[in-house]
């Protein structure tokens, strides 16, 4: 790779960890640069999923003040992300591509749903558990946000591109609090699923690991994680909200195109 190249990919990366930072899907801006560049595209995938956990984790260092009070239930579900992440690298390393790729849409749509609708859908929660009458006593949402949270986790470890969409959206409706606490949470999360990936890549597909590709990635997504924290603190809940739908509706077609070859 030439310099023009690594300068791209440097700012490809910066970018990626802005926007993971915010909401997600930092992916869908380097994945397709290093396309664009000539790398390979499970070498793109793999390389660029190392790359971003220091960029996810600084992400999630610069929203740690909305975590706070909410360590029960990040030990909750960390476990069920951990081993959604799992599952996820196995099938990347296993399964054909496209079987997941006709999936992955279908997943974003709902996400994408429940982020444009989560005010309702979380008062209506809400008002189920403070309701005498209406009540959930068996803890059903609890076990639901706990089998949606490791789909999730599935999804990031096979597919990475916009697993934070999908949190955001789900933990938006079943959480009490604002959608930063969710986004906080979400970063967390995804930490877990990219480094379950990054461990599964190292282990079992080490030759098809670009380091100069994770190396630039992982300095300029670690300072883009660190500005994205601070600029997606400041914004409301409602421009949030259509952040997040803006750059859904890109991932869409993203994945979408990709279909279409």
């Amino acid at each position: 790779m030439d310099l023009l190249s690594s300068i791209f990919v440097f700012f490809a990366g910066l970018w990626a960890g802005t926007i993971n930072a915010v909401v997600g899907s930092g992916t869908l801006v380097t994945f397709p640069v290093l396309i664009a560049l000539g790398v390979t595209p499970v070498v793109a995938s793999m390389s660029n999923a190392m790359g971003l956990v220091a960029g996810t984790a600084a992400g999630a260092w610069g929203y740690r003040r909305e975590l706070k009070g909410r360590g029960l239930q990040l030990l909750k579900l960390l476990p069920a992300s951990l081993l959604g992440g799992i599952t996820g690298a196995w099938l990347l390393l296993h399964l054909p591509e496209k079987v997941f790729h006709y999936v992955a849409p279908v997943l974003l749509v709902l996400a994408l749903l429940m982020v444009v609708f989560q005010p309702r859908l979380q008062a209506w929660v809400r008002n189920r558990e403070e309701n005498p009458v209406h009540a959930i006593k068996d803890k059903r949402h609890g076990i639901l946000l706990i089998v949606l949270v490791y789909l999730a986790g599935v999804y990031g470890g096979y597919f990475v591109a916009a697993q934070g969409i999908l949190l955001v959206g789900i933990l938006g409706v079943f959480l009490t609090g604002t959608i930063q606490n969710a986004n906080a949470m979400k970063n967390i999360l995804v930490l877990g699923v990219n480094l379950v990936a990054a461990v599964s890549y190292l282990l079992f597909a080490f030759d098809r690991i670009n380091w100069l590709v994770v190396l630039l990635i992982a300095v300029s997504s670690t300072i883009g994680g660190l500005l994205g924290s601070k600029v997606g603190r400041r914004l409301s809940p409602a421009v949030l909200r259509t952040v997040i739908f803006a750059l859904g509706l890109m991932a869409l077609g993203f994945m979408i195109a990709n279909l279409m070859k």
